[in-house]
């Protein structure tokens, strides 16, 4: 590590602590050249996968916007912040168990889509039917059929 006082490369670890949290490692070095003290800090880097849109752009995964995909399905649903946040860190995971610099917005809109299914039906169709550009009711209706689970009672 070079010194930020005099440029030198010569620098000794004189302490070393671990933050509460155990994901931050927080360093006290003395140069050897000017004798003066820094602290460093180091933290793992974990790297999203950058999203590849239909179209061939790229952008940067964000969670901000893969949140605001959730509430907007789920808007007026009975669902709660841990569900979506714990849905939010499932995909996650995922994306970087995948180990991939890249992932296409196919492959991560069925990924959002499996989660809002396990949270709520009705939002699950709200967002596939935007997802999949559904054209005509019969989309809606496939959609339905597959999300049931008992046959439909007639309304009178």
């Amino acid at each position: 590590m070079k010194c930020p006082f005099c440029g030198a490369e010569e620098t000794t670890v004189v302490d070393t602590r671990i933050n509460d949290d155990g994901d931050i490692v927080r360093r006290r070095r003395r140069c050897l050249t000017c004798d003066k003290r820094f602290t460093t800090y180091e933290r793992a880097e974990i790297r999203l996968p950058q999203v590849v849109k239909k179209n061939g752009s790229r952008v940067d995964y964000d969670r901000e916007k893969l949140a605001a995909s959730f509430w907007l399905a789920l808007r007026k649903r009975p669902a709660t912040t841990e569900a979506v946040e714990g849905a939010i860190a499932r995909i996650e995971e995922k994306l970087l168990a995948l180990g991939e610099r890249e992932i296409p917005s196919e492959k991560l809109g069925e990924m959002v889509m499996r989660e809002l299914k396990k949270i709520d039906k009705v939002a699950y169709i709200r967002f596939a039917s935007v997802y999949r550009d559904f054209e005509d009711v019969d989309d809606f209706s496939d959609v339905i059929r597959e999300v049931s689970t008992k046959p439909a009672a007639r309304r009178r």
